[in-house]
C-alpha cells in the first residue's frame, strides 16, 4: 500500500513527547531487582541440530520472578576462545523454533542466544517451549491485551524481565565475552531489544528493525493490524478502559526506553509498514540516548517501498557490516579435531 505514516523529512525529525509515568524507573529497577534474586543459569544440555559447523545447547535460565525461559544457545563448532554474543528476540507470536533455524549471528561468528517468548509461539514458525504460568484479567486472544489494565499484571512486564535477564545469562555462559554483547530483534522483537537497551547500561551495542511498543498512543491511531488490532479490539469491548490501558502501556514505550539507553544503536523501518508504523521507529530514534549525558553512535535505513518486512536480507547485511565494526569480532579459528 502506499505510505501512510508522516512524509519522510517530517519523520527525520519527529520528535513526540513521551507522556512517561512518574515511577517509570522505579517501577523497572524493582521489576529486575525481583528477577535477580536467583542464579540465571538453571540448565545447558547439548541440543542436537543435525548441522556439523554449529554447536547448540538447549538452555533454561530464570526470567520473571525465577520463571524458567527456554533458549537455544549456539557457536562456531570447535572454537574455544571467548566470542562477542548476540541475544536474539523473536517476532510476536514466535517462539525459539527449531535450532538450526536462526544462523547468521552464529555462521558471522558470534555467540548466539535465542530467547523463547514465554506464552508465544503458536502464530509462526515451529513453535515454542516456555509457559507464561502467570493468571491476569481476561484479554484478547493473543497476549497483547493480556493483563492490560495493570502494568503489574500486563504480559510485557513480564516478557521484557526476561529479555534483560537473556543478557545476564548469555554472559554466564561458557565461551562468551561478556563485555562485547548485542540485542538483536524485529518487530516485537525489536521492541524487547530496545528495552533491553535502555534496562543494560552496559550494552555493547543494539540493533532494531520495525520495533513494537514505539509510539505506542500513535500507533493506536493508525494501524488496526495485529498486535495493535489486538489492542483496539479489547477496547472496543471494554468500553471505558482506554485510560487504564495508556496508563499500563506508558510503562512499557519504546521510546521510553531509547531515552535511556547509550549503546551504538542501528536502526530498519519500512516506510510502508501498517503493523508498526515507522513514525514509532523514528520516535525512538530521534530521542535515543538523550537522558544518558552522552552522544551514542546510532544510525537508521528507510525503506520508502517496504512494509514491515522493512529491509529484509538487505537490512540483515547492513546488520552484519555495523555490528562487525562495533564488536570487532575478529577471525574466528576452529580448534582441529
Amino acid at each position: 500500500m502506499p505510505a501512510f505514516d508522516l512524509p519522510t523529512r517530517e519523520l527525520e525529525r519527529y520528535r513526540p513527547d513521551v507522556q512517561e509515568p512518574p515511577d517509570f524507573d522505579g517501577f523497572w529497577r524493582d521489576t529486575l531487582k525481583e528477577a535477580a534474586q536467583t542464579d540465571v543459569l538453571v540448565s545447558v544440555r547439548p541440543a542436537e541440530s543435525g548441522l556439523r559447523l554449529t554447536q547448540t545447547w538447549d538452555v533454561t535460565f530464570r526470567g520473571f520472578v525465577g520463571d524458567p525461559v527456554r533458549a537455544w544457545y549456539s557457536r562456531p563448532a570447535g572454537v574455544g576462545e571467548p566470542l562477542p554474543a548476540v541475544v536474539e528476540y523473536a517476532g510476536y507470536g514466535r517462539g525459539r523454533g527449531l535450532p538450526h533455524e536462526r544462523l547468521t549471528w552464529v555462521n558471522a561468528g558470534y555467540a548466539h542466544l535465542l530467547m523463547d517468548n514465554r506464552g508465544q509461539g503458536d502464530q509462526y514458525g515451529n513453535g515454542g517451549a516456555t509457559p507464561d504460568p502467570h493468571a491476569s484479567a481476561p484479554g484478547g486472544p493473543g497476549p497483547a491485551a493480556r493483563g492490560l489494565l495493570d502494568p503489574r499484571d500486563y504480559h510485557y512486564r513480564r516478557l521484557i524481565t526476561d529479555a534483560v535477564r537473556a543478557v545476564a545469562a548469555v554472559r554466564a555462559l561458557p565461551g562468551v565475552d561478556a563485555s562485547r554483547v548485542a540485542a538483536v530483534g524485529n518487530s516485537q522483537g525489536g521492541g524487547l531489544a530496545l528495552a533491553v537497551a535502555g534496562l543494560v547500561p552496559d550494552l555493547a551495542a543494539v540493533l532494531v528493525t520495525a520495533p513494537f511498543l514505539c509510539g505506542i498512543r500513535r500507533a493506536l491511531d493508525l494501524t488496526d493490524a495485529s498486535p495493535y488490532g489486538e489492542i483496539s479490539t479489547y477496547l472496543s469491548v471494554h468500553r471505558g478502559a482506554q485510560e487504564a490501558a495508556y496508563r499500563t502501556l506508558a510503562y512499557m514505550e519504546g521510546v521510553s526506553f531509547a531515552r535511556r539507553a547509550a549503546a551504538p544503536a542501528h536502526f530498519g523501518v519500512g516506510l510502508r509498514d501498517t503493523v508498526c508504523p515507522p513514525s514509532g521507529a523514528y520516535a525512538a530514534f530521534n530521542r535515543y540516548g538523550e537522558l544518558t549525558g552522552v552522544d551514542p553512535r546510532k544510525e537508521i535505513h528507510a525503506y520508502p517501498y517496504n512494509g514491515h518486512e522493512g529491509g529484509d536480507a538487505v537490512q540483515v547485511r547492513r546488520q552484519l557490516d555495523w555490528l562487525g565494526e562495533v564488536l570487532e569480532p575478529g577471525p574466528v579459528n576452529p580448534q582441529p579435531g
